[in-house]
């Protein structure tokens, strides 16, 4: 088991489980690709993770409604297509992207309900090629699937595999 740390929260994964952190500086190229905040590996799989806290940390309290507003209204949509292309590109173009790969985005907001998520979750998977049309021909898909979670509904789905908490 490893436990990692972005911001005020706290993701435990299993000892299985080959993760780094993706966000720093150590992969180099800050200057020209986003980044997800979190690559974990498992036997048949990856996870790309991006968590977002607008409520704790550098944000004051309107510019954290401002920023959960422009959530509602899909104005992050964008950075998190970004923040999966790059960091896709950046793990094929090193030889690690040979499994599926999955994408699962944390907005630690706790009044967002099912409904905004379900939404933000259909937007991030028209803005990525989730469902790639039968004429392609691809070999293989760039993104095995994607979702969007608050805190409860990700240990609601995901307690078992990678449980969150806040930090005391």
């Amino acid at each position: 088991m490893s436990v990692f740390t972005e911001g005020s929260l706290q993701i435990v994964f299993p000892a299985t489980a080959k993760v780094r952190k993706f966000d720093d500086q150590s992969h180099g190229l800050s200057h020209c690709m986003k980044a997800v905040d979190f690559v974990a590996e498992l036997d048949d799989r990856y996870y790309f993770i991006e968590f977002k806290d607008p409520c704790r940390g550098e944000l004051g309290h309107s510019e954290a409604e401002k920023y959960l507003k422009g959530f509602l209204a899909g104005s992050i949509d964008e950075e998190l297509k970004y923040k999966y292309r790059d960091s896709f590109l950046y793990e094929w173009a090193s030889g690690r992207a040979e499994k599926p790969v999955y994408y699962l985005v944390l907005i630690a907001v706790e009044n967002l309900g099912a409904a905004d998520l379900l939404v933000r979750t259909d937007e991030l998977k028209r803005k990525l090629p989730c469902a790639v049309p039968p004429y392609i021909e691809w070999k293989r898909p760039i993104i095995a699937g994607c979702a969007v979670f608050n805190i409860a509904e990700w240990n609601r789905r995901l307690a078992a595999l990678f449980p969150v908490s806040r930090k005391a």
